[in-house]
């Protein structure tokens, strides 16, 4: 079993919550190795507004910064979005089971049964064996109404 840095996921995860942060992870992934201002430019916030969340993005190590004279570049990095892909791709396989039934279901063919489960019968809608109820009468009549 893979084991996981709880720590290192929650920052993950918290890092891509925000659109702008996946904005500028878009722009990396694009073009990596462009700097700060470069990278700000589209966005309508100011520029220690986008500081602030490339340090969100620095702390969680999706992208990394390097100092060249007087301007500073980011470039992508992709290990903690492999370690996310890695524990989503744990739930994959139950979706894509579940939808795989629902898609049996739907277009009416057999799915295999889970082995936990009895199997029902093909022709039988459910195992009771209790028959209907009779239906309950109706109350009496509707009495007199008052005119006005």
């Amino acid at each position: 079993m893979v084991k996981y840095s709880e720590h290192g996921l929650d920052r993950t995860f918290a890092a891509l919550a925000d659109p702008t942060r996946r904005a500028l992870l878009a722009r990396l992934g694009k073009q990596d190795g462009i700097s700060v201002s470069e990278l700000a430019q589209p966005f309508a916030m100011s520029l220690p507004a986008i500081m602030k969340h490339l340090d969100v993005l620095s702390d969680a190590g999706l992208i990394a910064r390097a100092k060249t004279g007087r301007i500073v570049s980011c470039r992508l990095t992709a290990r903690p979005m492999e370690q996310a892909m890695n524990w989503l791709n744990g739930y994959q396989r139950f979706w894509s089971e579940s939808l795989d039934r629902l898609a049996a279901f739907v277009e009416g063919d057999q799915w295999p049964s889970n082995p936990a489960l009895p199997a029902t019968p093909p022709d039988r809608a459910s195992p009771s064996h209790v028959g209907s109820m009779p239906r309950r009468q109706k109350s009496t009549r509707r009495g007199p109404t008052r005119k006005k």
